[in-house]
């Protein structure tokens, strides 16, 4: 392991090992108190039930249920006709999940009602008291339609109604009513981006930053309706460009919950240069036109009347990658000639993979930053140094907390979730 010589922000990772000498005792499976002063979200995604085979039982057997305060379920989808839907209704509520992989042993029984994902999520609030779990609708493949369904006070108000209904209300299709009751305390908006460039497709237009805003407001006013307690966060982009052409900051601000800021993706494989995929501090180093970093993320947020309390940092569970480095150094800002092979997509790799990867690791405690580089292969991702460090952050800014994508991608000891707990409690 190399260390680079801190300077300034040497106080940042000095406050992370002091505030874990004062934290709280850890709880382990108690009740999450309602009071607690940091969220701690971790995103589960729907399809890692497959190829991943990860489940809702492997949130709790992994430790990271009981140092969560929020679960964000990944993904409800924005259909065509612009009502919410279910993106696979087997994954959600349908699939009968076996003893073994089921939160408290028991199998889904021959013609229950409510099955899958959904009624394992139920479970999983059973053992944790407290824990909130959130329906996310949108992501990066699922956004498509949110423009068109947003563009109108009607169809704002029939897009609220629905997600209302299907996932509060637990209106499940082909079920009888109110089957899907109880599992989702609320609803976290992931539309990725109003107002400016997405997945390939999407529609865009000038008027998504205004409509953004009168949604959020009407959908507030639905699931208060509903249910005066549910919760309403949005996940919001790190890009400058992208927080001006979509988000009324100061507006939208008001009718949510809390929002979570993206933390990660800062560079990526899809650039032909190495760099940092969710440095906490600005790298005087990096010779991009535009230099990312999570403190500057939440200064742009901040500046535009976001209250820092609502404020929950975004942190990657996973690495960048790049392949064909060559640099006489250590990889960083070396030219590349391509994504580094991995375990499910070229360039993205999984922490609990990447611990344990061959290479030389650097430590930047200026930028809040670690990397590998083999002399071929550079990967940039969080530890849990990094994350004590990017926790005692948030909690000396007096921001709001931390949110984890995803939570398959941790090791089976919740390393990465545990860290974060360590601090944000």
């Amino acid at each position: 392991m190399v260390v680079r010589r801190p300077f300034r922000h040497l106080l940042t990772a000095a406050a992370a090992i002091g505030l874990i000498a004062v934290a709280a005792p850890a709880q382990a499976q108690t009740p999450h108190p309602g009071g607690d002063r940091f969220k701690r979200v971790g995103y589960f995604i729907q399809w890692g039930i497959y190829g991943r085979n990860f489940h809702v039982k492997d949130v709790d057997t992994s430790g990271a249920a009981a140092r969560l305060t929020h679960v964000n379920y990944a993904f409800g989808n924005v259909g065509a006709d612009g009502t919410c839907v279910s993106a696979d209704p087997w994954a959600d509520w349908q699939r009968p999940v076996p003893a073994e992989q089921s939160v408290d042993g028991v199998a889904d029984q021959p013609g229950q009602a409510l099955a899958g994902n959904l009624n394992q999520l139920r479970k999983l609030k059973a053992r944790h008291p407290g824990l909130a779990v959130l329906i996310s609708l949108g992501g990066w493949t699922g956004s498509g339609h949110f423009s068109d369904a947003v563009l109108t006070p009607e169809s704002r108000g029939r897009l609220a109604a629905s997600c209302v209904g299907l996932w509060l209300k637990g209106d499940l299709p082909g079920l009888p009513a109110g089957t899907g009751a109880g599992v989702f305390d609320g609803i976290d908006l992931d539309w990725e981006w109003p107002g400016s460039e997405g997945d390939a497709g999407n529609v865009i237009r000038p008027e998504d930053k205004r409509n953004f805003t009168l949604f959020v407001a009407e959908l507030r006013r639905q699931m208060k309706a509903h249910d005066p307690k549910s919760q309403l966060t949005a996940f919001l982009p790190a890009a400058e460009a992208k927080i001006d052409a979509g988000f009324q900051v100061r507006e939208v601000f008001r009718d949510l919950d809390f929002a979570t800021i993206q933390g990660y993706d800062l560079h990526g494989s899809w650039e032909n240069r190495t760099g940092h995929n969710g440095n906490l501090f600005t790298d005087r180093r990096d010779p991009n036109p535009v230099k990312y970093s999570v403190d500057a993320t939440v200064g742009a947020y901040l500046s535009r009347g976001a209250p820092a309390r609502k404020i929950v940092v975004g942190v990657p569970a996973y690495g960048q990658g790049w392949t064909g480095v060559a640099s006489p150094r250590d990889g960083l800002y070396g030219q590349a000639t391509g994504p580094a092979p991995a375990t499910w997509a070229p360039g993205t790799e999984d922490y609990k993979i990447l611990a344990g990867k061959p290479g030389k690791r650097y430590r930047d405690l200026r930028t809040g930053t670690q990397w590998l580089y083999d002399g071929n292969e550079f990967w940039s991702y969080d530890d849990p140094a990094t994350l004590l460090e990017k926790a005692a952050y948030i909690r000396l800014k007096g921001l709001g907390g931390s949110m984890m994508w995803s939570l398959d991608q941790d090791d089976a000891k919740a390393s990465l979730t545990s860290a974060l707990h360590k601090i944000l409690r």
